[in-house]
């Protein structure tokens, strides 16, 4: 008796058809047969009753497939779990991510991975959300790491923390000296924002659409520390994740909260429902978790 009759009858078994059955398991028909009744010569017993357009099983027959596919799924289950720990010894892990996230979160999570698991590679690539998005359907990325809100219904969400986005200003600015700032006080200003295409850029505008303003954009980027410098030279004033500011009480510019509700981004990682993370991705995904628990979440 061997695996692959196995397999073979319980392929007929599930599509009631020789030629279907053959078709699923990459051989042809009549080496397939030959299978089957080979091990059926074996067991002394029919397992099928050819009929004329289908098979069925006899009761003999009924009782084999039940165990035979407990045997295939068994064998699938250890074959698995071999190719699991192998993953974790040699393996790479492909993670796409905001330009606006990769510098200030993925340091010190590549560095407890690369801790935990020595031996896997992560590759790095940074894009807007868009082509993110695409290189994941693509399968040339494990999954992605983005800001809310991502429409594709396609994609498995999960939200790892939110963050508040701080209003930038230049030292010795009108607002550095105030305490509290609303919205209304930033309707005259000129802003830096994003580049088109990148999502920060669309939530600062988000932000300030909702509060009925229409912001008097001067100068975009694509780099957040370009924009911070451009606002320390006193060219306008700017929205700033919390992630890149390394401390609020001595960083140049001057960071100010705003009133509530305040503006927020929520950063998740996603990745295509009809292709799950690999093993090394798996295995990224848990120490991201890990690294994130922690993260300080603030409720608009």
């Amino acid at each position: 008796m061997e695996m692959h009759q196995l397999r073979y009858v319980v392929s007929v078994a599930r599509t009631g058809n020789f030629s279907r059955a053959a078709e699923q398991c990459h051989v042809s028909q009549p080496s397939l047969s030959q299978q089957i009744q080979k091990l059926e010569e074996e067991l002394g017993e029919r397992l099928f009753d050819r009929l004329k357009r289908h098979v069925k099983l006899t009761a003999v027959g009924e009782k084999f497939v039940h165990r035979a596919a407990r045997i295939l799924e068994e064998v699938e289950t250890a074959s698995r779990e071999a190719r699991d720990v192998q993953g974790l010894i040699h393996g790479t892990v492909a993670v796409g991510v905001l330009p606006t996230i990769a510098p200030y979160l993925l340091p010190r999570v590549i560095a407890a991975f690369a801790t935990k698991h020595p031996g896997l590679e992560v590759i790095v690539q940074e894009e807007t959300t868009a082509q993110l998005l695409k290189l994941a359907r693509a399968c040339e990325i494990d999954f992605a790491l983005v800001s809310l809100p991502i429409h594709d219904n396609h994609f498995v969400k999960e939200t790892l923390f939110s963050e508040e986005l701080l209003l930038a200003v230049p030292p010795g600015h009108r607002l550095a000296k105030r305490r509290r700032v609303s919205a209304n006080d930033l309707e005259s200003e000129r802003f830096i924002l994003m580049k088109e295409g990148h999502c920060l850029g669309d939530q600062v505008l988000g932000f300030c659409n909702r509060r009925d303003f229409q912001p008097q954009v001067s100068l975009r980027s694509t780099q957040i520390e370009t924009i911070k410098a451009l606002v320390q030279s006193g060219l306008g004033i700017s929205l700033i994740p919390a992630m890149a500011i390394e401390n609020i009480k001595s960083a140049s510019p001057v960071y100010r909260s705003l009133g509530h509700p305040r503006p927020m981004r929520e950063i998740c990682v996603v990745w295509p429902q009809s292709r799950p993370p690999s093993v090394p991705g798996h295995a990224f995904l848990r120490v991201l978790r890990g690294c994130t628990l922690h993260a300080k979440k603030a409720k608009p």
